[in-house]
C-alpha cells in the first residue's frame, strides 16, 4: 500500500488505537506525496531556502526517518537502502524520483505492516540517544514521533511549493 489517506479499521490483531495512529500517520504521508505531486524533476531538485535542502531530498529524509525509527530503533536491525554509500543525512539526492519515491512508500509499509501487528505497548529493541524524556520508550511512542515528525516536514514541503510555482493548499490535510 502506498501511503494513501488510510480508512484503517481495527483487525483480529489490529487495537482501535493502533489503527487510529496508522490513520493519521498515512494522513501525513499522503500529504508530503500531494504537495510535490506534479512537479518536474528538476523542481524537486531545486532548493529554494539558503540551507539547501530540496524536496525530493526531504522526501528521502523521511523515508530513511520511517526506517531507522520502525527497523532499526524498534526492530533493532533494517533493511538495505537502494543506494549503498548514499548520506542519509544529506537533505539533497541525485537518486533518480521514481527510486526515491519507491523506497519512501516501501518504509511506510514495512511500518504500516509492524503496526498491524505489533502491541504498542511493546518496547523497541534499541534506544535512541537524544530522547532523554523517554518518549519513544514504546512501539506507541516511535508511531506518534513519526506523525509528529511527517507533519514538521510538511510546512516546509508547503513552503518549497509555494516558492516553487505559487501553488498552496495542497494535499488532503
Amino acid at each position: 500500500m502506498s501511503p494513501e489517506r488510510s480508512t484503517m479499521r481495527p483487525t483480529g490483531t489490529m487495537t482501535a488505537e493502533a489503527a487510529a495512529l496508522r490513520h493519521y500517520l498515512d494522513a501525513q504521508r499522503a500529504s508530503a506525496l500531494a504537495i510535490l505531486e506534479g512537479l518536474t524533476d528538476e523542481q524537486l531538485r531545486t532548493a529554494v531556502v539558503p540551507s539547501g535542502w530540496t524536496p525530493l531530498g526531504l522526501v528521502k529524509h523521511l523515508g530513511y526517518a520511517e526506517r531507522y525509527w520502525f527497523q532499526t530503533v524498534f526492530g533493532g536491525t533494517a533493511s538495505e537502502v537502494p543506494w549503498p554509500g548514499d548520506d542519509e543525512n544529506l537533505m539533497t539526492s541525485a537518486h533518480p524520483v521514481a527510486e526515491v519515491f519507491a523506497f519512501y512508500r516501501e518504509q511506510c509499509e514495512r511500518a504500516n505492516d509492524l503496526l498491524a501487528t505489533t502491541p504498542l505497548d511493546a518496547k523497541p529493541a534499541r534506544g535512541h540517544g537524544n530522547d532523554p524524556d523517554g518518549e519513544v520508550a514504546d512501539l506507541r511512542g516511535i508511531a506518534l514521533h513519526m506523525i509528529e515528525e511527517t507533519a514538521r516536514h510538511l510546512g516546509h514541503l508547503d513552503t518549497a511549493r509555494e516558492l516553487l510555482d505559487g501553488r498552496t493548499g495542497l494535499g488532503p490535510r
